[in-house]
């Protein structure tokens, strides 16, 4: 990055890349085009297209070959590079290493610690500290270290810092030097472990392991097992910014502390400890207070922050006008001055990042401060602008969610909320400072443009979160865009009406959720969104004005995820829709629709469909459930059932076919009539299953096939308000009563008041259950927690 050349010459690759991609994309398109219209490969229009292209190509080609010529000094061959030496980092700490005005509210940590360290559950105890660069899980670690109590449960007591990089070798004499041993040179590490088991024999031993990257995971083994063959209790703390690794190193998930960010009183209280250092830690006066809790505020909790802005403020503690211009420019100095130990912090967990990993976590930067992103719009984001590919056990939505999860483990962004069972993001943040940093590199990499914070359009975008703060007008400019997502802040839903529609040819990912526009004016915001050829994801739940989605929507053929979802004056969905032969999400769910248009199944690529309602066959415009078992890549489907409902005798063993399905909701819509009762019964359920909802069921018993030998993976059972008398009825055989649940790990029971159902006897035949969620079941028995309101059991591991 420190040669602009290369820096320029990188930018440009890039628009390269992107104009490469659009010509693919314009080639794959045209050729799944020609399969369903009748035309010649020797018509006029193909005879320009393939010109057309040729010439971009060549253009293409052209700049590449100048760009390679003026790269080549700057590349070498990878094999050829220095990786310089592997210096050792690990340094010893002592009482005096740390100050005491940094520990600030941090007593409840060292108690936890303190419990989990003086446990008896086996020879060697492993701890992990994690969060955050910048958290203070070294000052929590330091505290720890030479707490008193700490000190007497433990002869002897180890500290390395260990870093990014260091040395095993190093390490180990580091190791025995503070045991009092003097390693000769030239010792293996097989005899340095041997040493250490021999000095520590008989004697407990506290080693923390400070700021912990990575490891090698059979040097890690030897010296575990060393220190277990001392026959003492023994403890390794270990702090690291990625849970995957103190995990990895045999940190069970119970005994990893992750510190909380500070809260308004111990921010001021550290903050003071530095700023006022001359004055006992006391604010002179309330002017000073006054900004000096805003600037705490900006801090965000952040130990790191506070001291470093502190440390800023210290030498201007009587220049009132200093402090307010260090107010107004924050961000700037948090982030560009090059001496920033923020941003270095923060620097580090950026560069240790996977590439792929650095691309997901600089799209968030696009998100307001303190914006509560949804996951799914985030993963849809991801798959629609072609950043994740899925394979064939897994698909490119799980896999996004799995990288936003490994996001979550290097402690660069926050959850929200997740889902109870299974600890799926629902919805998450970003630390305001983890934000700054990603910012900064969105704008050096030519992302998208910001300013004081806040995202602004340029002409070089590819990337916008578009606010109701914004002005429209310079969107004419942003020819670039791949990503437009409207966004409602503080101030309300963004109304697109005013938005000049221009001809974005790049864009790919279009979300307009909530969108609140009359008939009329959709109209021409449909047309606008059918002239974006290469738009792969499309997203206008809630829209108010859209009643009617036009048979043009068979243009958008590169579309690969439609959300619908929540537009409840959507009546009609034009069978045009087969045409989109990409499509791998269709979400209808709680539209006006009265049932999906014939030709559903011929999208043959289709993994998840919501909004599925079961009609009459005599209804022939519609989607009937015979039509889905040609969707076998189905991995979720959720269908709705009305009194007018029906299921064919031919339609029974459709889902069985479905043999990717791993969730199936099922809302069968208040209806009571018995017949919904029958043909719910005579369904074969898919043989991979793994969640089943069933919403707003009124029959007192289950359908026949809820059971765990028809259901032997299921993981997850929903039921939400019903008329559910017991969940294992008696009208099962007598080995489907005897059965288990070998797997099911969570069940959620909302809103049914007439259950009666026993908890200590579905313990029993739900041997593997972690996790249970109830509200509103009155009649349930012996659950831990009331059942009047909402509560949550988990089982507490040992």
């Amino acid at each position: 990055m420190k040669k602009e050349t290369l820096k320029t010459s990188l930018i440009k690759l890039r628009d390269l890349v992107y104009e490469a991609d659009d010509v693919l994309t314009d080639c794959i398109l045209r050729s799944e085009y020609q399969k369903d219209v009748s035309c010649t490969k020797y018509s006029p229009a193909e005879f320009f297209f393939r010109y057309q292209m040729g010439k971009q190509l060549k253009e293409i080609n052209s700049r590449m070959n100048k760009m390679e010529s003026n790269l080549s000094t700057y590349l070498t061959p990878q094999n050829l590079l220095s990786l310089g030496d592997n210096t050792y980092r690990a340094r010893v700490f002592t009482s005096q290493d740390f100050d005491p005005s940094e520990i600030i509210g941090i007593e409840e940590d060292i108690d936890k610690l303190q419990r989990w360290a003086s446990s008896t559950s086996g020879i060697l105890n492993r701890i992990g500290i994690v969060g955050m660069g910048g958290l203070g899980k070294t000052t929590i670690a330091q505290k720890f270290f030479d707490d008193k109590v700490v000190s007497g449960c433990f002869e002897k007591r180890i500290w390395a810092s260990v870093s990014q990089d260091f040395s095993e070798e190093r390490l180990i004499r580091s190791i025995l030097e503070q045991l009092g041993q003097n390693p000769l040179s030239g010792s293996d590490l097989g005899q340095m472990l041997r040493s250490i088991a021999q000095s520590l024999q008989g004697q407990s031993c506290l080693i923390v392991m400070d700021d912990v990257w990575s490891f090698n995971q059979d040097w890690w083994s030897k010296l575990c097992s060393a220190l277990q063959k001392t026959g003492k209790r023994s403890c390794v703390l270990i702090t690291t910014r990625n849970e995957d690794v103190a995990t990895r190193m045999g940190v069970e998930s119970s005994r990893i502390h992750h510190p909380k960010v500070l809260d308004e009183n111990d921010s001021w209280s550290l903050f003071c400890n530095f700023a006022f250092s001359q004055t006992k830690g006391t604010c002179p006066n309330l002017r000073f207070e006054k900004v000096g809790k805003e600037i705490v505020g900006k801090c965000g909790g952040l130990p790191l922050a506070i001291k470093t802005i502190a440390a800023l403020l210290a030498p201007k503690a009587h220049n009132l006008g200093e402090w307010k211009d260090i107010l107004d420019h924050f961000h700037e100095l948090t982030t560009r001055e090059q001496n920033s130990s923020v941003k270095a912090s923060l620097q580090l967990s950026y560069d240790a990042l996977p590439t792929h990993l650095k691309q997901f976590l600089l799209c968030i930067s696009i998100y307001p401060e303190d914006f509560v992103i949804q996951a799914e719009q985030l993963v849809h984001w991801w798959v629609g602008e072609g950043f994740i590919q899925g394979d064939h056990s897994k698909t490119a939505e799980d896999l996004g969610y799995e990288y936003l999860t490994e996001l979550v483990r290097r402690c660069l962004v926050e959850v929200v909320e997740r889902r109870g069972y299974d600890g799926r993001v629902y919805s998450c943040k970003m630390h305001d400072l983890v934000r700054d940093l990603t910012t900064l590199i969105a704008e050096d990499e030519m992302f998208c443009s910001f300013e004081a914070g806040k995202q602004k359009l340029s002409p070089d975008s590819r990337w916008l979160g578009f606010t109701s703060e914004m002005s429209t007008k310079p969107l004419k400019r942003c020819s670039k865009l791949r990503a437009l997502l409207l966004m409602a802040t503080g101030q309300g839903q963004v109304s697109f009406n005013k938005i000049h529609m221009e001809s974005f040819d790049s864009l790919r990912v279009l979300d307009l959720s909530h969108i609140r526009l009359n008939s009329t004016s959709m109209e021409k915001l449909l047309t606008w969104i059918f002239s974006l050829k290469r738009l792969a994801y499309l997203n206008l739940s809630g829209a108010v004005g859209l009643k009617e989605v036009p048979s043009s929507i068979r243009k958008l053929r590169n579309l690969q995820l439609l959300i619908l979802a929540g537009c409840s004056y959507l009546t009609k969905l034009h069978p045009s829709i087969s045409y989109l032969k990409n499509l791998i999400v269709l979400d209808c769910g709680s539209c006006g629709l009265q049932y999906l248009p014939h030709g559903i199944g011929k999208l043959s690529q289709l993994q998840e469909l919501s909004g599925f309602r079961v009609v009459r066959q005599s209804t022939t415009q519609s989607c009937h459930l015979l039509q889905l078992e040609q969707l076998v890549q189905l991995r979720v489907l959720r269908m709705n059932l009305i009194g007018e409902s029906e299921i064919t005798e031919s339609e029974c063993d459709v889902l069985s076919k479905l043999v990717k399905l791993r969730v199936l909701a099922i809302n069968t819509e208040d209806c009571k009539d018995k017949s919904i009762l029958e043909m719910l019964d005579k369904l074969q359920p898919p043989p991979s299953l793994q969640e089943l909802y069933l919403r707003r069921y009124r029959h007192d018993i289950l359908p026949k096939w809820v059971n765990p030998t028809k259901l032997s993976v299921l993981r997850y059972l929903c039921i939400e308000n019903g008329d559910l008398n017991y969940i294992s009825p008696s009208t099962h055989t007598k080995e489907e009563s005897a059965s288990s649940w070998n797997y099911l790990e969570g069940l959620c029971l909302k809103f049914l008041p007439n259950l009666e159902d026993d908890c200590s006897d579905l313990q029993k035949t739900m041997q593997s259950i972690r996790y249970v969620e109830v509200s509103n079941c009155f009649n349930l028995k012996n659950f831990p927690c009331s059942v009047h309101k909402h509560r949550i059991w988990r089982k507490v591991e040992d």
